[in-house]
């Protein structure tokens, strides 16, 4: 029992230790810029791994240099919410949850009819800005219900430390844009030639709606879906409040 005890002991000092680490490293980034965040060394070691060379795009450019209509672009697409909200939506995971499961259902449900070549459901995401820097800035890419309370625990202490307008203008320059693309000022060079701050309303929505799947869209540039989404996101970045 004394062993038992003597374990868990060590597993909460431990757990403590690592929550005062993030903090500390999170209060850091308020004066200063990561050169690099877990999810971007773990796929420069990718691409390394499988090409045997590595082209790497990211430049560091401060909040005012990044145009307006991105920042519009990337929150009315990615988190219409996060002027206000502390870190996590809540009703957003909600109803990304009942999304997730309605999809999941019908996909059963075809299978069990005997239909043929059933796509797999498409599953949608709720996490916000602050989330999506969490994960990206610490945290591994696996998907377990203790990362995910991690990410909850970063996206808090993001919001409690920093201001919302550098939380945006971290996850601006370090978001991945493309295979080795990395940040505002690569993406707006790499696809329109240009710097992110003379970024058009509709550049700026096609560049938003790659997000979820950049490397995607980076090989399908004539996407009808993209093409389609990026007018709606670009009407509607009037309605985009920024920090």
């Amino acid at each position: 029992m004394k062993a038992v005890l003597r374990w868990l002991v060590l597993l909460l000092v431990a757990l403590l230790a690592l929550q005062l680490f993030f903090v500390a490293r999170i209060a850091l980034m308020a004066v200063t810029h990561p050169q690099s965040t877990t999810f971007e060394r773990s796929e420069a070691w990718r691409i390394l791994g499988e090409k045997g060379d590595l082209r790497w795009r990211q430049q560091w450019v401060d909040y005012e240099q990044i145009s307006d209509h991105l920042k519009r672009a990337v929150i009315a697409s990615e988190d219409d919410s996060f002027a206000w909200h502390e870190g996590v939506d809540w009703d957003a995971l909600e109803k990304a949850w009942q999304r997730n499961a309605a999809a999941e259902e019908r996909a059963t449900q075809l299978a069990v009819n005997g239909a043929r070549n059933v796509r797999p459901p498409k599953i949608v995401g709720g996490s916000t800005i602050t989330q999506q820097l969490a994960k990206n800035l610490l945290l591994s890419g696996e998907r377990t219900l203790l990362r995910k309370g991690q990410e909850f625990v970063l996206a808090y202490l993001l919001e409690k430390l920093l201001s919302k307008q550098r939380i945006l203008e971290l996850y601006l320059n370090h978001v991945e844009w493309g295979e080795g693309v990395f940040g505002a000022e690569a993406a707006a060079q790499h696809y329109y030639r240009k710097p992110a701050a003379r970024l058009n309303p509709g550049e700026a929505a096609r560049l938003a709606v790659m997000l979820p799947r950049p490397r995607h869209y980076e090989k399908l540039p004539q996407s009808p879906y993209l093409a389609e989404r990026a007018s709606v996101i670009a009407g509607r970045l009037w309605r985009a409040e920024l920090p």
